[in-house]
């Protein structure tokens, strides 16, 4: 395991399982969204985020937070793991509600500076439909890569069992 992706919907944990893996396995973590985002929720170019991720992925080792589908090929051709959190809506907008009342106001470490954060209904709106939008497509991608370990959990205790298990 020295390249890792972890994908799922918005308010799974991907930001939390990747500085927790990271931890037990000393790997360095990248958070998509700190790349994404420049200062006041301003997105940069695509041409800028490749670049900035094409770096990344020249690196011998990482464990990489988030999904950005317009990139996840490129991804994957470059992982030895990825790491699936695929659970249910409700776990996703409950764990999206608690960060934003816990971190109201604040940038979070995931997060590009000067991005705090905040309420915002169309994210809301687009973890609700993240599931029917995305897991198809996420489990066809996901079966044509035979070179790959591949883990999905379903549920928070699964993804809390690995982390205690793996060497």
């Amino acid at each position: 395991m020295k390249r890792v992706l972890v994908i799922g919907c918005g308010g799974s944990g991907k930001s939390t399982f990747s500085r927790n893996l990271s931890e037990k396995i000393k790997l360095p973590v990248i958070h998509l969204d700190k790349l994404f985002w420049k200062e006041g929720w301003v997105n940069i170019s695509k041409e800028e985020f490749d670049s900035l991720l094409n770096e990344e992925l020249k690196k011998e080792k990482w464990i990489i937070d988030g999904n950005y589908d317009r990139t996840l090929k490129e991804r994957l051709k470059r992982c030895d793991t990825v790491v699936y959190l695929d659970y249910p809506r409700r776990v996703c907008l409950f764990g999206v509600i608690k960060r934003v009342i816990s971190s109201y106001g604040k940038v979070r470490p995931d997060m590009a500076g000067g991005c705090p954060e905040r309420f915002d209904l169309d994210f809301m709106k687009w973890i609700w439909n993240f599931n029917k939008t995305h897991r198809a497509n996420f489990y066809n991608i996901l079966k044509e890569e035979k070179d790959k370990d591949i883990y999905i959990f379903k549920n928070r205790k699964e993804c809390n069992n690995f982390l205690v298990n793996l060497q």
